[in-house]
């Protein structure tokens, strides 16, 4: 009896389990966003090094 009534048990949760059958998850794609700068942002901070070092040099 116990073990009818433990078949009945395991056979009720497997069916409860597949009820709704095999959805695949819709995963959406990341997006990537790059920030984008000027090329003239990369040569100015060494031009203005420069002319901050020209104008010390030639203070003395």
């Amino acid at each position: 009896m116990k073990k009818i009534a433990l078949a009945a048990a395991l056979s009720v949760a497997a069916s409860t389990a597949f009820a709704g059958g095999y959805v695949e998850p819709i995963v959406e794609p990341e997006v990537i966003v790059e920030d984008t700068s000027s090329s003239s942002a990369g040569i100015l901070v060494p031009i203005l090094l420069l002319i901050l070092v020209a104008a010390v040099v030639s203070a003395d």
